[in-house]
Order: structure tokens, then C-alpha cells, then sequence
């Protein structure tokens, strides 16, 4: 009997998480500024929910927290960390390719743990590190074991960026800097709001 209570909590926090993750994307991308690349990352947006993943970005923010330089030309822009009453923090930005051909987003990035590799391609290999705290923090992870990140990554044509998001369990809440890391990327400090 606690094994079905504990399981049917389980699934409660994990849809409250994708729900309350999905509000925020919701919130993030309504006050968009006009332009002409608005309809290119709508375009992008649709593409990768159509794939089954919820992406977010702050649209139209020219500010960014850190640029992570990866392999093949790619570069990852993140545009926001935020922490969540629901105890999460919601890493948003936009994976763009820098290079003169189309490019594949390595697989080395969904990280090496079995669970989240049968899931096909993700940022799911990325973590937070309080150095402070001496903790690390994986992507959150459904009750199937997907990650709760962008996942079905396309290939990427040269100087096209398409909008990612991650969710981490959220640190202590006098924890406001974290090491931001995924594979094959360069590591940033970011700064947590919330």
C-alpha cells in the first residue's frame, strides 16, 4: 500500500512540475517584443514540441546569463535560471549553430546514465554544481525516466538556433550561483533569480 501511495505522489509532483514548467514557458514567451526573427523561433518552438518536448525561452531577451562554447560550431546562450516555489529551477535559452554546415548536437550530451539514453537525444546530461554546498544536481526526471529537458534534438542548419530548457531540482535557497555544466560544452557560473 505505501509503495502505490508513494508512486501515485510521484507522478502527482512530477505532472505538477511539467505543468507548472509549461505555465512559466506560457508566461516567458507572451510579451515578445515584434521583429522579423519572431517567426523564425515561433517556427523553431512548434518544431520541437512537435517531438514531444516542452522548450521555453524568454523570446526577444538580447540579455544572457552565460554563452557555453561547444563542438562543431555550437554555442548554447542561456537566458535564464529560475527558481520555482514548487522547488525546481527552470534553465532557459537557445542552442545555435556558429558554424558554416549543419551540425547534430552530440550524444554525449543526454549524459550516461541507461535511463535517459533510451530516451533518445536531450540536454540530459547536464548538472548544477554548489561548490558552496559541495552538491551536485542532475536534470529532473519523469516517472519514465525522460529528462525534463528539450529532448529530440534536430540537426541544427549553419547559423540556426533553436530554444532549450532544463529543470534541475532547486538548491538551498541562500545557494544563488551554481557551476552550470553539460557535456561537450565549456562550464559557466550562473546566477539564480527567485
Amino acid at each position: 500500500m505505501s509503495i502505490r501511495f508513494t508512486a501515485k505522489a510521484r507522478r502527482g509532483l512530477v505532472a505538477l512540475t511539467v505543468a507548472t514548467g509549461l505555465a512559466l514557458g506560457v508566461a516567458g514567451c507572451g510579451d515578445g517584443g515584434g521583429g522579423g526573427d519572431d517567426k523564425k523561433q515561433e517556427a523553431s518552438a512548434s518544431a520541437s514540441r512537435s517531438d514531444g518536448s516542452a522548450p521555453s525561452t524568454q523570446e526577444g531577451s538580447d540579455e544572457s546569463l552565460a554563452e557555453l562554447r561547444g563542438e562543431d560550431g555550437l554555442m548554447l546562450r542561456i537566458t535564464s535560471a529560475t527558481r520555482d516555489s514548487g522547488g525546481f529551477v527552470t534553465v532557459n535559452g537557445e542552442l545555435k549553430n556558429d558554424g558554416d554546415q549543419s551540425v547534430r548536437v552530440s550524444v554525449r550530451t543526454a549524459g550516461d546514465e541507461t535511463e535517459i539514453i533510451r530516451h533518445g537525444s536531450s540536454l540530459g546530461g547536464a548538472t548544477f554544481v554548489d561548490s558552496a554546498g559541495k552538491k551536485r544536481y542532475y536534470v529532473l526526471r519523469d516517472t519514465d525516466g525522460r529528462p525534463l529537458t528539450t529532448t529530440n534534438l534536430p540537426r541544427i542548419k549553419a547559423g540556426a538556433s533553436i530554444p532549450v530548457f532544463m529543470q534541475f531540482p532547486a538548491p538551498p535557497p541562500d545557494t544563488t550561483e551554481v557551476t552550470f555544466e553539460l557535456p561537450t560544452f565549456s562550464s559557466a557560473t550562473l546566477k539564480i533569480s527567485g
